[in-house]
């Protein structure tokens, strides 16, 4: 499932537009974010997929081999450890993967040369090396292999960025958070489920689903409300020159803060100082902190925040 912190960056994103564009309804933008929000969906089912395609490309290049003239013993009886790879059994007829491809007809066939180019990379490596080097191999070596190719070979190949950012809008900045994903489905992939193993949801549950609608829909809905809070606190500062991004992201944080009890603030507050380290300025973090902070202490004097606020405990 998509994660909170994901979840929180596409609010973010759809708010931004959503005042830039200006001429989209609330209606409109919402349903862009839930499209934003499906293509995430996608690329973690685009980065399985590609794990099948780069098999299949192994399995293409040995059978050319055997084809050859005057083929050499290594091409009569080549090293097949990745093609048979139990795990990749699995992925290749697991059900729930089967359904999203043929709903949403996902492919690598367009693109050989990538695959080339990876598994290239991949074949150079000293984890495909010494797995392939191995006399023997179980289900838990295929699987400690595959999620090590994962994190240290597939994730940081760099024109595969290039690729997505090229394919969508909606795919920039977050492979990241989908790669975390597919980690996560090979680390609880079990063989005694086989072709039958559930894959990760788009949503955890109902309640994440309604996080993103209301999130988003309250800071726009209460934008005037929550300007007033930060332009309170933040009179040394004209908000004309503030990033606004800035703005956007304390906007969508005192939304949840009002809007979810159940989230302690310095969960929030964390969440949207990293938000604005990695998306904003360099001294955003320092200045939304800041802000954020006096805020709160305003709307504890007040008796206007009912919930936890030194829990910190994650989500």
């Amino acid at each position: 499932m998509l994660s909170r912190r994901l979840l929180r960056v596409k609010v973010m994103q759809m708010v931004y537009a959503y005042y830039n564009q200006g001429d989209t309804s609330l209606q409109q933008a919402e349903k862009e974010l839930f499209h934003s929000i499906s293509k995430s969906y996608e690329l973690y089912h685009i980065y399985l997929l590609l794990l099948l395609e780069l098999r299949l490309h192994e399995e293409k290049r040995i059978d050319l081999n055997r084809q050859k003239r005057i083929p050499s013993p290594e091409d009569l009886n080549p090293n097949t450890r990745f093609i048979d790879n139990k795990l990749l059994d699995f992925l290749g007829g697991n059900r729930s993967l089967l359904r999203y491809i043929e709903a949403t007809h996902i492919s690598w066939v367009d693109h050989p040369e990538l695959i080339r180019q990876l598994f290239t990379e991949i074949r150079q490596s000293q984890i495909y090396i010494d797995y392939m080097a191995l006399p023997e191999s179980d289900y838990e070596t295929d699987r400690k292999f595959l999620v090590k190719l994962v994190e240290k070979v597939i994730a940081p190949f760099e024109p595969l960025y290039v690729h997505f950012e090229e394919q969508g809008i909606y795919w920039n900045d977050e492979a990241e958070f989908v790669v975390s994903m597919v980690i996560k489905t090979l680390k609880e992939y079990r063989d005694d489920l086989g072709e039958e193993q559930t894959l990760l949801p788009e949503f955890k549950d109902p309640d994440d689903r309604e996080f993103v609608k209301t999130l988003f829909r309250k800071a726009i809905l209460n934008q005037a409300e929550f300007r007033k809070l930060i332009d309170a606190h933040t009179k040394n500062w004209d908000l004309e020159r503030v990033a606004f991004l800035d703005i956007v992201l304390m906007q969508i944080a005192l939304s949840e803060i009002f809007e979810f009890t159940n989230i302690p603030v310095k969960v929030t507050l964390n969440e949207y100082i990293e938000l604005a380290k990695h998306y904003s300025t360099a001294k955003s973090g320092v200045f939304i902190n800041g802000v954020l902070d006096k805020v709160v202490e305003q709307l504890q004097k007040d008796n206007k925040l009912f919930k936890s606020v030194l829990n910190v405990a994650a989500e």
